[in-house]
């Protein structure tokens, strides 16, 4: 565990700039159009939760300075834990999932990189560099699935409420060119009860597992580096 609490500081100030970054760039347009709608997705709420974690943990740091230079700085290391978790799943299940059907030109942008790929990282950097060893408690591996589940419930009930989450371009018939735009009720294909059914209650299940299997196997690397 680092015990440069300058460093630490440091880091967490960085790791907040760029997170915010992150977010402000996926929901401001070049032309300066902002996208309230983009806040409906899990990723950029989850990205939320990072931006509020490390202004917290900056704030918490500024505070150690107090009692010295050097010295512990692994704060609420249960909720870094459990937010580094929710955000790890967002990036592997983009990149798994759904970054196929992402147009080349929109893969590689900064937007794109920071909510999907390095926000997430630094979440877990910070979990690796600060946190205390033997914190963890063992019911804490479950905690990771309230907010993916609280998302869940927000995005089926806003669905069925009505919200358009985007609109697709789908032809009017087998043999029609006519294009219309199609509505879709579901943030993520995986998500879409009226298109999979049940299926759809599957592949919600699968996630869980994912979420308790990444959980668990930093609750046991928790528990070696206690020994």
């Amino acid at each position: 565990m680092v015990q440069n609490r300058r460093f630490a500081l440091a880091f967490r100030l960085g790791a907040l700039v760029f997170a915010l970054a992150g977010v402000l760039t996926a929901v401001i347009s070049a032309s300066g159009e902002v996208s309230f709608g983009a806040f409906m997705f899990y990723t950029l709420q989850s990205n939320l939760l990072a931006v509020f974690l490390f202004a917290y943990l900056a704030f918490r740091t500024v505070r150690s300075l107090k009692e010295g230079l050097r010295g512990s700085s692994g704060f609420s290391t249960r909720l870094i834990m459990v937010i580094a978790v929710d955000l790890l799943v967002t990036m592997i299940v983009f990149w798994a999932m759904l970054a196929p059907e992402v147009p080349p030109e929109n893969l590689l942008t900064f937007d794109n990189i920071a909510v999907h790929t390095i926000t997430p990282l630094l979440c877990l950097l910070d979990y690796i560099l600060f946190s205390e060893a033997g914190r963890l408690k063992y019911r804490d591996v479950y905690y990771v699935c309230i907010f993916p589940l609280f998302y869940v419930v927000f995005a089926t009930i806003a669905g069925k409420a009505g919200y358009v989450f985007y609109y697709i371009s789908t032809t009017d018939g087998p043999f029609s060119s006519a294009i219309i735009q199609k509505p879709v009720r579901a943030p993520y294909f995986f998500l879409d009860f009226d298109e999979l059914g049940i299926m759809a209650a599957v592949f919600i299940a699968a996630l869980v597992v994912f979420f308790l299997i990444l959980s668990h196997v930093i609750f046991f690397i928790d528990r070696r580096r206690h020994l």
